[in-house]
């Protein structure tokens, strides 16, 4: 049984994300760590989204984090928003569901400080729907969902381009918008939700561009159902673990970072999710 406490966002807009835990994601009775490598006690608390991110870190926890002597704690949270916000107050020590240009735009907005650690995985981003088989069966004026956070809309809209339904303007790749579309021979209409309701808007629309972890959670298969899937070759969308700056050098942060980046991990993430997830070890992009 998974030992993890799921947290929604309407939850958590009650109060002030009053989680209970200490600074940084440790108990009442552990230290803190000031990044100049002493020893933190005390269990190192990870926010993350539920699939993939909160599977790999159970399985870390379940099969490896004792051994390196790691105390880790999974907090699952169901948006892309709150987990940097408890990282940025202190109230966990790092999280785990986000790739670099979402961090960017997310830290430029809201005035915080999360970097990144270590890349672990790369969800692709893929099309889908419940009622076309093909692409090519996309119809004049037909509805088309996708993300409505900045970098991921892009990034669906450089996909929907890369199958050549639309054209974007030159040098939007990683910041357009349905604005930023200069040719659309079949009138697609764009319908902006946010990410976790993707899945559940495929009866409402004709098609839907969905993020790999959330059409895990909506029983959808990127190896099978997906119309098209976004490529890993030179993907600058791999997920990585994350902390507010200064914390880069605490003891568990770097124990957590060697063990999501393991042949122990490697092998799971390859039986568990048979291509819909893809290691993607290794530094950040810059």
């Amino acid at each position: 049984m998974r030992n993890t406490i799921k947290i929604t966002a309407a939850v958590l807009a009650v109060g002030t994300l009053s989680l209970g835990l200490a600074a940084c994601g440790g108990s009442d009775s552990g230290t803190r760590s000031d990044g100049s490598g002493k020893e933190a006690n005390g269990p190192l608390v990870v926010a993350a989204s539920p699939t993939p991110h909160a599977q790999i870190l159970d399985y870390v926890r379940d099969h490896l984090a004792k051994k390196a002597g790691l105390d880790l704690q999974v907090k699952e949270f169901s948006d892309y928003v709150l987990p940097n916000t408890a990282t940025e107050q202190g109230q966990v020590g790092a999280n785990f569901f986000q790739h670099k240009p979402y961090l960017d735009d997310f830290n430029k907005k809201n005035g915080t400080h999360i970097v990144p650690v270590v890349d672990v995985e790369l969800e692709p981003l893929g099309v889908y729907s419940h009622k076309i088989t093909s692409l090519g069966a996309l119809r004049d004026g037909d509805s088309v969902a996708v993300p409505n956070d900045t970098t991921n809309e892009a990034r669906a809209l450089k996909l929907l381009a890369d199958n050549g339904l639309v054209t974007l303007r030159s040098g939007t790749d990683q910041t357009a918008t349905p604005a930023d579309v200069t040719a659309n021979p079949r009138h697609l209409k764009f319908k902006e939700l946010e990410a976790a309701q993707l899945p559940r808007s495929l009866d409402d629309v004709d098609a839907a561009v969905i993020n790999g972890n959330y059409a895990i959670e909506g029983h959808l298969d990127p190896t099978k159902d997906a119309l098209a899937l976004e490529k890993a070759a030179g993907n600058p969308y791999a997920n990585f673990l994350a902390v507010k700056k200064g914390q880069e050098n605490d003891p568990r942060v770097l124990k957590l970072a060697k063990l999501l980046n393991s042949p122990e991990v490697r092998a799971y993430i390859e039986h568990t999710f048979k291509g819909a997830v893809i290691p993607a070890f290794g530094a950040p992009a810059a």
